[in-house]
């Protein structure tokens, strides 16, 4: 029985040391929607997620699996870019996800950028509440993701240590480029 889980399973193992029933969270990449139904069944039916995806295969993968499990009360799902949370969102945030890189079966020619991830990291930093956290897995390798991966480290090292925890997780004896996990939890 393996122990370890991949990237994804323990970012998803931290937002449910922190998220409660009631708390607003954000998925700010919504993909096919898998997070956006994981975090809005955590929060309960009165909490909130905000959702996040510039791709209409996305939204439209999102509100079908939201709409099936009923959670539409919840959700707002916003096409938008994720630099953009903080003019849809005023009220502090007890958790951000962020899945890096380009829709699963989706058209790698359309990814998240370094900048506007970057940006929106900085958004969520500010919104984020306090013992709140930000959990990025970065896809990278094959035909893109390398130059975020590297720019989203760099931004990150220079955050300040009295404010926040900054933790990256990788595995070291796994090929072609394994997802890595970053960890970000507000001490302010």
């Amino acid at each position: 029985m393996q122990l370890i889980k991949n990237s994804l399973g323990q970012s998803h193992d931290y937002i449910k040391m922190f998220v409660k029933e009631g708390d607003t969270v954000v998925d700010a990449t919504c993909g096919n929607g898998n997070d956006t139904v994981f975090l809005a069944k955590l929060v309960g039916d009165s909490g909130r997620v905000y959702s996040f995806d510039i791709q209409d295969d996305a939204i439209y993968n999102t509100k079908k699996k939201v709409h099936k499990l009923n959670l539409e009360k919840r959700v707002n799902i916003i096409k938008d870019g994720h630099e953009n949370m903080n003019k849809y969102i005023t009220t502090p945030l007890k958790a951000v996800m962020f899945n890096l890189g380009y829709l699963p079966g989706g058209d790698h020619n359309i990814s998240t950028q370094p900048d506007t991830t970057i940006r929106a990291i900085k958004n969520a930093l500010s919104l984020l509440d306090r013992m709140g956290i930000i959990v990025i897995v970065i896809y990278y390798g094959g035909d893109s993701g390398f130059e975020e991966k590297e720019g989203v480290l760099n931004y990150l090292g220079g955050i300040d240590q009295k404010q926040f925890l900054v933790m990256k997780t990788e595995f070291i004896n796994q090929m072609n480029c394994p997802p890595i996990l970053v960890c970000i939890e507000s001490l302010k």
